[in-house]
């Protein structure tokens, strides 16, 4: 659903090119796009991607620097991506005995996406 005022439709533009440079860079890497943009009511996922044996759920944050990018993942959204992470294979159970990460894609102007390979723990055990 796109929003309605434009400074929120110019975010959500942003969040879906930020998203889309995400997964063209973790093809690249040699991962398989499972899912984008997952939402389940406890939380949700930017993008789902597979390499062999790890499924990797994916944080995308585009920001002006790369620091205000990974500061913008905080604790409250670690435990929605969690959330959402036991969702997913809630949805998926054939997924379940794969091992899980949690990465970040970090993505600002005029740069290449960083890609932090276990960016954070979810806290939780799934």
């Amino acid at each position: 659903m796109i929003p309605r005022f434009p400074h929120r439709r110019r975010a959500y533009t942003l969040g879906l090119r930020a998203e889309t440079l995400a997964a063209l860079l973790l093809r690249l890497k040699g991962y398989h796009v499972v899912a984008r943009r997952f939402a389940a009511p406890v939380g949700e996922i930017d993008l789902v991607v597979r390499r062999g044996n790890m499924l990797v759920f994916v944080e995308v944050k585009a920001r002006q620097r790369m620091e205000l990018a990974l500061e913008a993942i905080r604790p409250h959204q670690r435990r929605r991506i969690a959330r959402g992470a036991e969702a997913f294979l809630a949805h998926h159970p054939h997924f379940s005995g794969l091992d899980l990460r949690f990465d970040a894609v970090l993505v600002t102007p005029g740069r290449f996406p960083r890609h932090l390979p276990n960016a954070f723990d979810s806290g939780r055990p799934i």
